[in-house]
């Protein structure tokens, strides 16, 4: 079995990669950190774990060897320590922004401040498999996705790879879990029950990444707002194209681009309760769900996606991510196909 650890395990990220490692075929998890936890159980944390596994958080001084190393770190953190890490294991997969961006610059305008580890950011992969699955197959570094970011590349990437954008508006609606309430979720602050807070109307951080893989003057613009929900993002963007289309030339265009991608549906139903992709029914999951509908108009398309937030957005796709880099079945530990109702 390939031993994998988990730094910082108390957040809800490091949650979510404990429950679908626990549950992988190929690999054993043999040590999961926490500063503030350390000596606990990890169910006392992630309580959806208790009777599954008896693992105790460890201090991060503590930390041994082993195969892989998941990094669910606050921004920033990762980088400080990157050699010491890479130090205990040849695999390292980092959820957090701190090795996303090529562009010293980009990385400067978005998060703030130079980057601490420069000469390390042509090592690792960006960690989305629908676009760079080859240059994983093999890599020893990957970094996370943004989960906002991953939901944009994801469900507008075709009409961009075709040429056929020629500006978007998109408005992206979030759960309270993106925020993070745990220690090393996240650098948002958290979302109180009850309450809704904008993120960010304009210039959102995450943008960096979109345009990273779509090309620097993608016509995008895009909102993040947090909504009445946990677990989520809701995506709905209209799309004005170049030049009037039929649906069915959009749905042989997303085809033709996802046909083959094992974590990627197409929805768009005439009849029933469920036509377009809906957050709650992707929870728990590594499925992006995409839907559109033509305005009659036919150069005004509405784009509709839908993902976990802490699943395909970040610990399903870090999941994905060694399941190539250790020529893994790409889909083992991911086939939970969510709940319903």
């Amino acid at each position: 079995m390939t031993t994998v650890g988990i730094v910082g395990g108390s957040g809800y990220t490091g949650g979510e990669l404990l429950r679908l490692l626990l549950l992988h075929p190929d690999v054993e998890v043999t040590q999961i950190t926490s500063r503030s936890e350390t000596g606990r159980y990890v169910y006392t944390v992630h309580p959806n774990l208790r009777g599954v596994t008896q693992l105790q958080f460890i201090h991060p001084d503590a930390l041994q060897p082993c195969d892989v190393l998941f990094l669910a770190l606050p921004h920033g953190t990762a980088a400080k320590a990157i050699e010491q890490y890479a130090a205990l294991a040849p695999t390292i997969i980092d959820l957090s922004a701190d090795f996303r961006l090529k562009d010293l610059d980009a990385y400067r305008r978005w998060y703030g401040e130079d980057h601490p580890a420069p000469d390390w950011l042509d090592r690792f992969v960006y960690g989305l498999p629908e676009r760079n699955r080859e240059a994983l197959r093999g890599a020893h570094y990957a970094s996370g996705v943004g989960c906002n970011a991953t939901t944009v590349n994801l469900a507008l990437w075709p009409l961009v790879q075709a040429g056929w954008l020629q500006r978007g508006a998109v408005e992206i609606k979030v759960g309270s879990s993106e925020g993070g309430n745990q220690p090393n979720a996240g650098s948002h602050h958290p979302i109180r029950s009850g309450a809704v807070r904008t993120y960010s109307p304009t210039g959102h951080r995450h943008m960096a990444e979109v345009k990273m893989m779509m090309g620097a003057n993608v016509p995008l613009h895009f909102a993040v707002t947090a909504i009445e929900m946990v677990r989520g993002i809701h995506l709905l963007a209209h799309c004005y194209l170049n030049e009037p289309h039929e649906e069915k030339e959009i749905w042989k265009l997303y085809r033709s681009a996802y046909n083959d991608e094992p974590f990627i549906r197409l929805v768009r139903s005439k009849t029933g309760l469920h036509r377009f992709p809906e957050p709650r029914i992707v929870a728990g999951t590594n499925f992006c769900d995409i839907g559109f509908e033509m305005d009659e108009t036919g150069d005004h398309l509405v784009v509709i996606a839908a993902l976990d937030n802490l699943g395909k957005g970040a610990a399903g796709s870090a999941v994905q991510c060694m399941n190539l880099m250790l020529n893994f079945d790409e889909c083992a530990g991911l086939r939970f196909p969510g709940i319903y109702p």
